[in-house]
Protein backbone atom coordinates (compact mmCIF):
# COMPACT_ATOMS: atom_id res chain seq x y z
CA UNK A 1 0.00 0.00 0.00
CA UNK A 2 1.01 3.06 -0.96
CA UNK A 3 0.68 6.22 1.59
CA UNK A 4 0.89 9.84 0.93
CA UNK A 5 1.39 12.26 3.63
CA UNK A 6 1.38 16.04 3.63
CA UNK A 7 2.26 18.30 6.73
CA UNK A 8 4.61 15.29 7.77
CA UNK A 9 6.46 17.61 10.15
CA UNK A 10 3.30 19.34 11.62
CA UNK A 11 2.03 18.53 15.15
CA UNK A 12 -0.35 15.85 14.12
CA UNK A 13 1.84 14.73 10.81
CA UNK A 14 4.84 13.91 13.53
CA UNK A 15 2.51 12.20 15.66
CA UNK A 16 0.57 10.19 12.69
CA UNK A 17 4.06 9.04 11.17
CA UNK A 18 5.35 7.21 14.40
CA UNK A 19 1.79 5.48 14.76
CA UNK A 20 2.17 4.54 11.38
CA UNK A 21 5.56 3.62 11.65
CA UNK A 22 5.08 1.65 14.55
CA UNK A 23 2.06 -0.28 12.91
CA UNK A 24 3.99 -1.01 9.84
CA UNK A 25 4.71 -4.97 10.88
CA UNK A 26 0.92 -5.47 10.98
CA UNK A 27 0.04 -3.58 7.68
CA UNK A 28 2.40 -3.40 5.03
CA UNK A 29 2.95 0.03 3.26
CA UNK A 30 5.31 2.97 1.92
CA UNK A 31 5.35 5.95 3.78
CA UNK A 32 5.90 9.47 1.60
CA UNK A 33 6.61 12.44 4.01
CA UNK A 34 6.21 15.75 2.11
CA UNK A 35 6.38 18.97 3.90
CA UNK A 36 7.30 22.60 2.89
CA UNK A 37 11.13 22.42 4.61
CA UNK A 38 13.01 19.53 4.02
CA UNK A 39 14.29 18.83 8.19
CA UNK A 40 15.81 15.76 6.95
CA UNK A 41 16.79 13.67 3.80
CA UNK A 42 14.01 10.94 3.70
CA UNK A 43 10.76 14.08 3.09
CA UNK A 44 10.55 15.01 -0.21
CA UNK A 45 10.22 18.86 0.15
CA UNK A 46 7.11 20.59 -1.82
CA UNK A 47 5.56 24.20 -1.28
CA UNK A 48 1.75 22.84 -2.35
CA UNK A 49 -0.23 24.90 -4.69
CA UNK A 50 2.64 27.63 -5.48
CA UNK A 51 4.83 25.00 -8.06
CA UNK A 52 4.00 21.46 -9.67
CA UNK A 53 4.20 18.81 -7.35
CA UNK A 54 7.68 16.61 -7.77
CA UNK A 55 7.93 13.67 -9.81
CA UNK A 56 8.67 11.15 -7.21
CA UNK A 57 4.48 11.98 -6.27
CA UNK A 58 3.31 10.56 -9.58
CA UNK A 59 1.99 7.41 -9.95
CA UNK A 60 -1.32 5.74 -8.15
CA UNK A 61 -1.78 6.49 -4.34
CA UNK A 62 -3.92 4.03 -2.37
CA UNK A 63 -4.14 6.36 0.37
CA UNK A 64 -3.71 10.24 0.51
CA UNK A 65 -3.61 11.95 3.81
CA UNK A 66 -3.63 15.95 3.55
CA UNK A 67 -2.65 17.27 6.88
CA UNK A 68 -0.64 20.46 5.68
CA UNK A 69 -2.88 23.77 6.79
CA UNK A 70 -2.32 26.75 7.71
CA UNK A 71 -4.13 27.74 11.18
CA UNK A 72 -3.96 31.10 11.65
CA UNK A 73 -6.68 32.44 12.59
CA UNK A 74 -5.52 35.85 11.29
CA UNK A 75 -5.85 34.43 7.62
CA UNK A 76 -7.81 37.04 5.35
CA UNK A 77 -9.84 35.19 2.47
CA UNK A 78 -7.14 35.58 0.27
CA UNK A 79 -4.47 34.26 2.56
CA UNK A 80 -6.99 31.54 3.39
CA UNK A 81 -7.70 30.44 -0.27
CA UNK A 82 -3.64 30.47 -1.02
CA UNK A 83 -2.52 28.74 2.29
CA UNK A 84 -5.73 26.21 2.42
CA UNK A 85 -7.87 25.91 -0.42
CA UNK A 86 -5.34 26.18 -3.66
CA UNK A 87 -2.95 23.20 -1.55
CA UNK A 88 -5.78 20.86 -1.29
CA UNK A 89 -7.00 21.17 -4.85
CA UNK A 90 -3.18 20.40 -5.86
CA UNK A 91 -2.96 17.32 -3.66
CA UNK A 92 -6.61 16.03 -4.97
CA UNK A 93 -4.95 15.87 -8.71
CA UNK A 94 -2.37 13.54 -7.08
CA UNK A 95 -5.62 11.34 -6.57
CA UNK A 96 -7.28 8.97 -8.68
CA UNK A 97 -11.20 7.08 -8.17
CA UNK A 98 -9.20 4.20 -6.36
CA UNK A 99 -7.74 6.92 -3.67
CA UNK A 100 -8.73 7.18 -0.65
CA UNK A 101 -8.61 10.63 0.57
CA UNK A 102 -7.83 11.29 4.07
CA UNK A 103 -8.41 15.13 4.90
CA UNK A 104 -7.77 16.53 8.09
CA UNK A 105 -10.18 19.27 8.94
CA UNK A 106 -11.40 21.05 12.02
CA UNK A 107 -14.03 20.32 14.49
CA UNK A 108 -15.10 24.13 13.88
CA UNK A 109 -16.55 24.00 10.33
CA UNK A 110 -19.28 22.13 12.90
CA UNK A 111 -21.01 23.40 15.86
CA UNK A 112 -22.32 25.98 16.94
CA UNK A 113 -21.06 29.84 16.68
CA UNK A 114 -22.42 31.95 19.20
CA UNK A 115 -23.33 35.54 17.11
CA UNK A 116 -20.69 37.48 18.99
CA UNK A 117 -17.89 35.07 17.26
CA UNK A 118 -18.79 35.72 13.82
CA UNK A 119 -17.00 38.11 11.19
CA UNK A 120 -19.29 39.14 8.54
CA UNK A 121 -19.75 38.10 4.90
CA UNK A 122 -15.92 37.85 4.44
CA UNK A 123 -15.87 34.33 6.21
CA UNK A 124 -19.65 33.41 5.06
CA UNK A 125 -20.45 32.98 9.07
CA UNK A 126 -17.27 31.46 10.49
CA UNK A 127 -15.25 32.42 13.05
CA UNK A 128 -12.27 33.59 10.89
CA UNK A 129 -10.66 32.65 7.48
CA UNK A 130 -8.70 28.97 8.45
CA UNK A 131 -12.67 27.67 9.64
CA UNK A 132 -14.15 29.30 6.26
CA UNK A 133 -10.87 27.89 4.27
CA UNK A 134 -11.48 24.40 6.55
CA UNK A 135 -15.13 24.13 5.36
CA UNK A 136 -14.25 25.08 2.03
CA UNK A 137 -12.28 22.82 1.90
CA UNK A 138 -14.22 20.00 2.93
CA UNK A 139 -17.14 20.96 0.12
CA UNK A 140 -14.47 21.02 -2.57
CA UNK A 141 -13.08 17.38 -1.17
CA UNK A 142 -17.12 16.14 -1.44
CA UNK A 143 -17.88 17.81 -4.69
CA UNK A 144 -14.18 17.21 -6.62
CA UNK A 145 -12.84 13.61 -5.65
CA UNK A 146 -14.71 10.53 -7.14
CA UNK A 147 -13.06 8.34 -4.66
CA UNK A 148 -13.17 7.31 -1.09
CA UNK A 149 -12.97 10.01 1.49
CA UNK A 150 -12.58 10.22 5.06
CA UNK A 151 -12.52 13.54 6.97
CA UNK A 152 -10.86 14.00 10.52
CA UNK A 153 -12.41 16.93 12.84
CA UNK A 154 -10.18 17.33 15.89
CA UNK A 155 -10.40 20.43 17.89
CA UNK A 156 -8.00 22.52 19.49
CA UNK A 157 -5.11 20.16 19.78
CA UNK A 158 -2.45 19.52 23.32
CA UNK A 159 0.00 16.47 23.85
CA UNK A 160 -0.59 12.73 24.15
CA UNK A 161 -2.90 11.71 27.06
CA UNK A 162 0.03 10.12 29.42
CA UNK A 163 2.91 11.71 28.41
CA UNK A 164 1.82 15.52 27.34
CA UNK A 165 4.55 15.13 24.72
CA UNK A 166 3.90 16.90 21.44
CA UNK A 167 6.43 18.33 18.40
CA UNK A 168 6.03 22.03 19.25
CA UNK A 169 3.91 24.25 21.10
CA UNK A 170 1.36 26.96 19.59
CA UNK A 171 -2.39 27.47 19.85
CA UNK A 172 -3.53 26.32 23.69
CA UNK A 173 -0.46 26.39 24.59
CA UNK A 174 -0.33 30.96 24.52
CA UNK A 175 -3.01 30.47 27.41
CA UNK A 176 -0.14 29.07 29.53
CA UNK A 177 2.65 31.10 29.11
CA UNK A 178 -0.11 34.16 29.39
CA UNK A 179 -0.93 32.48 32.47
CA UNK A 180 2.63 32.76 33.92
CA UNK A 181 3.45 35.52 32.38
CA UNK A 182 0.42 37.79 34.09
CA UNK A 183 -0.28 38.82 30.73
CA UNK A 184 -3.40 37.32 31.20
CA UNK A 185 -4.83 39.12 33.85
CA UNK A 186 -8.85 38.18 33.38
CA UNK A 187 -9.73 35.18 31.13
CA UNK A 188 -12.48 36.63 28.80
CA UNK A 189 -15.35 34.05 28.35
CA UNK A 190 -18.35 32.18 29.92
CA UNK A 191 -17.13 30.24 32.69
CA UNK A 192 -20.20 27.26 31.99
CA UNK A 193 -18.99 27.56 27.89
CA UNK A 194 -17.77 24.14 26.60
CA UNK A 195 -14.09 24.04 25.99
CA UNK A 196 -13.34 21.31 23.06
CA UNK A 197 -9.69 19.93 23.54
CA UNK A 198 -8.09 16.62 22.04
CA UNK A 199 -4.89 14.66 22.81
CA UNK A 200 -2.39 14.55 19.73
CA UNK A 201 -2.60 10.72 20.03
CA UNK A 202 -6.11 10.45 20.10
CA UNK A 203 -6.28 12.70 16.70
CA UNK A 204 -3.58 10.11 15.22
CA UNK A 205 -5.26 7.11 15.96
CA UNK A 206 -7.97 7.95 14.15
CA UNK A 207 -6.39 9.30 11.14
CA UNK A 208 -4.56 5.82 11.40
CA UNK A 209 -7.31 3.90 11.44
CA UNK A 210 -8.78 5.62 8.31
CA UNK A 211 -5.41 5.28 6.55
CA UNK A 212 -5.11 1.15 7.46
CA UNK A 213 -8.48 0.30 7.77
CA UNK A 214 -11.10 -0.57 4.56
CA UNK A 215 -11.59 2.50 2.25
CA UNK A 216 -15.60 3.99 3.18
CA UNK A 217 -18.14 3.66 0.37
CA UNK A 218 -19.42 6.69 1.23
CA UNK A 219 -17.57 9.97 3.13
CA UNK A 220 -16.80 9.66 6.34
CA UNK A 221 -16.70 12.37 9.30
CA UNK A 222 -14.78 11.41 12.06
CA UNK A 223 -15.41 13.90 14.80
CA UNK A 224 -12.60 13.82 17.58
CA UNK A 225 -13.94 15.35 20.65
CA UNK A 226 -15.21 15.24 24.23
CA UNK A 227 -18.85 15.83 23.70
CA UNK A 228 -20.74 15.90 26.83
CA UNK A 229 -17.06 15.12 29.08
CA UNK A 230 -16.05 17.97 27.01
CA UNK A 231 -14.49 20.81 29.99
CA UNK A 232 -16.46 24.06 30.27
CA UNK A 233 -14.25 27.16 30.68
CA UNK A 234 -13.95 27.47 34.57
CA UNK A 235 -13.16 23.74 34.70
CA UNK A 236 -10.17 24.06 32.57
CA UNK A 237 -8.40 27.06 33.70
CA UNK A 238 -8.99 25.58 37.59
CA UNK A 239 -6.42 22.59 35.73
CA UNK A 240 -4.47 24.73 34.24
CA UNK A 241 -3.60 26.76 37.24
CA UNK A 242 -3.65 24.22 39.55
CA UNK A 243 -1.14 21.88 37.58
CA UNK A 244 1.35 24.98 36.99
CA UNK A 245 1.14 25.82 40.35
CA UNK A 246 2.08 21.99 41.48
CA UNK A 247 4.90 22.13 39.00
CA UNK A 248 6.02 25.82 40.23
CA UNK A 249 5.68 24.69 44.21
CA UNK A 250 8.03 21.58 43.42
CA UNK A 251 10.86 23.73 42.37
CA UNK A 252 9.91 25.99 45.46
CA UNK A 253 8.62 28.90 42.87
CA UNK A 254 5.52 31.33 44.34
CA UNK A 255 1.95 29.95 42.80
CA UNK A 256 0.03 32.06 40.10
CA UNK A 257 -3.33 33.29 40.99
CA UNK A 258 -6.08 32.10 39.57
CA UNK A 259 -7.42 35.33 37.05
CA UNK A 260 -11.19 36.21 37.43
CA UNK A 261 -13.34 34.98 34.51
CA UNK A 262 -15.12 38.43 32.50
CA UNK A 263 -17.77 37.84 30.18
CA UNK A 264 -17.29 39.16 26.71
CA UNK A 265 -19.81 41.96 27.00
CA UNK A 266 -18.56 43.44 29.79
CA UNK A 267 -14.92 43.14 28.10
CA UNK A 268 -16.25 44.90 25.26
CA UNK A 269 -17.94 47.48 26.69
CA UNK A 270 -15.58 48.75 30.04
CA UNK A 271 -12.09 46.66 29.47
CA UNK A 272 -11.32 46.80 25.98
CA UNK A 273 -11.41 50.60 25.44
CA UNK A 274 -9.39 51.06 28.28
CA UNK A 275 -6.90 48.55 27.68
CA UNK A 276 -6.18 50.22 23.99
CA UNK A 277 -6.01 53.60 25.13
CA UNK A 278 -3.24 52.58 28.32
CA UNK A 279 -1.40 49.27 27.46
CA UNK A 280 1.74 49.02 26.13
CA UNK A 281 1.72 47.39 22.48
CA UNK A 282 3.00 44.20 23.78
CA UNK A 283 0.36 43.83 26.26
CA UNK A 284 -2.20 45.11 23.79
CA UNK A 285 -0.95 42.27 21.25
CA UNK A 286 -1.44 39.95 23.72
CA UNK A 287 -5.13 41.01 24.36
CA UNK A 288 -5.70 40.37 21.19
CA UNK A 289 -4.34 37.26 20.87
CA UNK A 290 -6.17 35.84 23.93
CA UNK A 291 -9.12 37.52 22.90
CA UNK A 292 -9.00 34.81 19.87
CA UNK A 293 -9.73 32.14 22.08
CA UNK A 294 -13.18 33.22 23.81
CA UNK A 295 -14.82 31.76 21.22
CA UNK A 296 -13.41 28.65 21.11
CA UNK A 297 -13.53 28.37 25.05
CA UNK A 298 -17.15 29.38 25.25
CA UNK A 299 -19.19 27.34 23.29
CA UNK A 300 -23.67 27.01 24.27
CA UNK A 301 -22.86 23.23 23.26
CA UNK A 302 -20.13 20.45 23.07
CA UNK A 303 -19.44 18.74 19.89
CA UNK A 304 -20.86 15.38 18.80
CA UNK A 305 -17.99 13.07 18.82
CA UNK A 306 -17.96 9.63 16.81
CA UNK A 307 -14.69 9.32 18.95
CA UNK A 308 -15.15 10.46 22.51
CA UNK A 309 -12.49 12.16 24.36
CA UNK A 310 -12.40 10.56 28.17
CA UNK A 311 -11.11 12.74 30.60
CA UNK A 312 -10.12 15.10 29.04
CA UNK A 313 -8.94 17.47 32.59
CA UNK A 314 -6.43 14.54 32.81
CA UNK A 315 -5.17 15.66 29.24
CA UNK A 316 -4.84 18.85 30.16
CA UNK A 317 -2.45 18.07 33.07
CA UNK A 318 -0.49 16.16 31.42
CA UNK A 319 -0.11 18.54 28.43
CA UNK A 320 0.74 21.67 31.27
CA UNK A 321 3.22 19.11 32.81
CA UNK A 322 5.21 18.58 29.77
CA UNK A 323 5.23 22.34 28.85
CA UNK A 324 6.85 23.09 32.25
CA UNK A 325 9.01 20.61 31.89
CA UNK A 326 10.72 21.92 28.51
CA UNK A 327 9.50 25.58 29.36
CA UNK A 328 10.94 25.74 32.55
CA UNK A 329 11.72 29.70 32.52
CA UNK A 330 8.74 30.29 31.30
CA UNK A 331 6.67 28.03 33.70
CA UNK A 332 8.77 29.16 36.59
CA UNK A 333 8.20 33.09 35.43
CA UNK A 334 7.30 35.79 38.11
CA UNK A 335 3.84 37.29 36.79
CA UNK A 336 4.26 40.80 35.96
CA UNK A 337 0.50 42.27 36.77
CA UNK A 338 -1.26 45.28 34.51
CA UNK A 339 -1.35 48.04 36.61
CA UNK A 340 -4.44 49.10 34.87
CA UNK A 341 -6.43 46.31 35.41
CA UNK A 342 -5.26 45.95 39.36
CA UNK A 343 -6.34 49.24 39.61
CA UNK A 344 -9.55 49.11 37.91
CA UNK A 345 -11.29 46.47 40.34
Amino acid sequence: MRVLLTGATGVIGTELVQRLRAAAHEHEHTLVRVARRLAEDTLVRWRIGEEPPPAVLGGHWDVIVHAAASTRWTLARPEAIAANIDPLRAVLALADPDTHVVHVSTAYVGGVRNPEDLRGAEFEGYRNGYEWSKARCEQIAREEHPGPLTLIRPPLVVGRRGSGEIARFSGPYTLFQALVSGLAAVVVGDPAGYAEISPVDEVAEAIAAAVLGPPPRHPRTEVVAGGPASLTLDTMLDVICATLNECRTAQGVAPIERPPLVSGDTWDRFFLPLADQYLSPFQSQAVKLLAMFQSYTSMTRPFEPTRPVRDPAEVMAASVRYWAARKPRLALARPEPWTLLANSG
